[in-house]
């Protein structure tokens, strides 16, 4: 490169002040110090970029035409000093699968962006599988899953603790019963997430081995496509009870009490393991652990709203 940042601040400084010694002043160096970065950048191009009238100098056309140009680059150079600097936080992209996603990620990304302005984030929400597989691709700084993995690439740290629900809608025969055995369970029609989601994997290790019968009527990427079909009567589903507390709230839907099933689970933070956190990673965390604070589960988060 012919040019350096440094000659584009002079050629800017005394662009603005059209005099060399008032420049070098503003930049702190010797005047004949900012006469010789001129000069060397017009010879470097030979091409002259001021007018010299007396002791004033005044920006010609190829001055004119590259003046916009260098406080640009500049103005990219002082951003990168500043993020390398740690002054400014860097691209963040996150990954969340679909409970936490649509229920928590999106409250972090909004305190993330509240207090830090500007700074470029990105969610990603998708099942389990495919949140790995971005991490694994280099192309999640985080992710926050429900499903259990185990991958020699990634670091896995638990992060909340959640558990799933049976559930139905309030005018369903199964609606009010005290427990529910297995024999009734198994004769209902079930809309459940599908492969590869982490929700869909632990019903299948826990409800699926105790129900191999169970008939499933629907399976559906969107849990909320999956509590209007509930809702509807269309049949029973298993879900976050993250995913349900306002619908239970309003009574749409309802518990079916199904102790015999041990249902808990924890919400994992994941990330690559030659992927070094940064400054944007270690302020995600920090939001994270504002809005979780004092919470060791989801049924314990304080949240405002969720439908």
């Amino acid at each position: 490169m012919r040019f350096t940042l440094r000659q584009l601040e002079i050629f800017t400084t005394i662009a603005k002040t059209q005099n060399v010694s008032r420049a070098a002043d503003r930049l702190a160096m010797s005047q004949s110090a900012a006469s010789s970065a001129l000069v060397e950048l017009e010879r470097s191009f030979e091409r002259p970029l001021f007018d010299r009238i007396g002791k004033s100098l005044h920006l010609n056309a190829a001055g004119e035409g590259l003046l916009p140009l260098a406080e640009g680059l500049l103005a990219q150079a002082r951003d990168v000093e500043a993020y390398l600097g740690g002054e400014r936080l860097g691209p963040l992209v996150i990954g969340a699968t679909l409970t936490i996603g649509n229920y928590l990620a999106t409250l972090i990304v909004a305190d993330y962006m509240r207090q830090h302005p500007g700074a470029p984030v990105r969610l990603h929400v998708a099942n389990t599988d495919a949140v790995v597989e971005r991490l694994l691709r280099f192309e999640c700084d985080l992710g926050l899953i429900e499903g259990e993995v185990s991958h020699p690439d990634l670091i896995v740290e638990p992060w909340l603790d959640d558990e799933l629900v049976i559930f139905c809608a309030p005018h369903h025969p199964l609606a009010g019963q005290a427990v529910v055995d297995n024999a009734a369970l198994a004769g209902q029609g079930w809309i459940l997430r599908e492969h590869g989601s982490g929700t869909r994997s632990q019903f299948d290790q826990v409800v699926g081995r105790l129900l191999p019968q169970c008939r499933i009527q629907l399976e559906l990427e969107h849990t909320e496509a999956i509590k209007r079909a509930v809702e509807s009567g269309l049949g029973i589903g298993c879900l976050s009870r993250l995913a349900l507390r306002e619908a239970f709230r309003r009574g749409s839907l309802v518990e079916i009490p199904a102790p015999q099933f041990d249902l808990r689970r924890r919400f994992l933070v994941v990330r690559h393991r030659l992927r070094q956190p940064g400054l944007a990673v270690q302020a995600w965390r920090a939001a994270s652990r504002q809005l979780t604070r004092g919470a060791g589960d989801t049924r314990s988060l304080q949240l405002p709203f969720i439908a």
